[in-house]
């Protein structure tokens, strides 16, 4: 599962463009994460430059 810091989000869409499951969408100014298509790659976690994308810990 994919996390969120809001507060740290800028919302430039970086990560929706590289989400090989389509699980992101950028909605206005909203950060939309659909958890039942996200896989968990982390190619999201990994491209965000300002780091508000984190891995939930199992």
């Amino acid at each position: 599962m994919i996390l969120v810091d809001r507060y740290r989000c800028g919302y430039c869409g970086t990560c929706v463009g590289v989400c090989p499951s389509a699980a992101l969408d950028l909605i206005e100014l909203w950060l939309e994460i659909d958890q039942e298509r996200c896989t968990g790659c982390g190619s999201c976690v990994d491209v965000c430059p300002v780091g508000a994308l984190e891995m939930e810990a199992s």
